[in-house]
């Protein structure tokens, strides 16, 4: 019997370990985007390696047929030229991407010390959001940025997805080791 338990405390402090070491991802994602968020437009432009390794402009002729609005500005290679337009993607892919980090590592984190799995996600969330929030705000206190709601909803956008799909695949998983034993 003492077996047993001994055998369970090991296998709970590597979960936590585990469970760690997801928040650290979380953790090291925030960190980077507060000192993102602390240099200027041009100190962190991609403009320049774009124009660099993509010299040839490779698919131009394909991406000059998008065109679309975000918050009020046309986003095209007309309207801002080619690298400004690629640059705009990435940038875009980054605030998706970072928060989607931010939500795995949260949830994977938090979901075995706080039971409910609903109220996991929802704590997970409005934190990725909060941090969303505040973020565009340390912006608006950088010089040549500009802080924008949409990219706060894009934010809270990765992290729900990386909760919902680390939800799903957690499931997955358990029903699968469910029907192997």
């Amino acid at each position: 019997m003492r077996q047993v338990n001994h055998n369970r405390e090991v296998s709970g402090i590597k979960r936590l370990s585990r469970d760690n070491w997801w928040l650290v991802l979380a953790l090291v994602i925030m960190v980077l985007l507060f000192i993102s968020s602390s240099q200027t437009y041009k100190q962190q432009t991609s403009v320049p390696f774009l124009e660099r390794w993509l010299a040839n402009e490779p698919f131009k002729q394909l991406l000059s047929g998008i065109s679309f609005k975000y918050v009020g500005q046309e986003v095209s290679i007309a309207s801002s030229g080619y690298f400004k337009f690629i640059e705009f993607f990435i940038r875009k892919g980054a605030h998706f991407g970072s928060y989607f980090l931010i939500g795995l590592g949260g949830y994977m984190g938090y979901k075995n010390r706080i039971k409910q799995t609903g109220l996991t996600m929802i704590v997970v969330w409005l934190a990725a959001t909060g941090y969303a929030a505040l973020d565009e705000f340390h912006q608006s206190l950088t010089g040549g940025r500009t802080p924008l709601f949409q990219d706060v909803l894009l934010d809270a956008t990765g992290a729900l997805t990386a909760i919902i799909l680390a939800w799903l695949f957690t499931k997955f998983w358990q029903h699968r080791s469910k029907k192997a034993a």
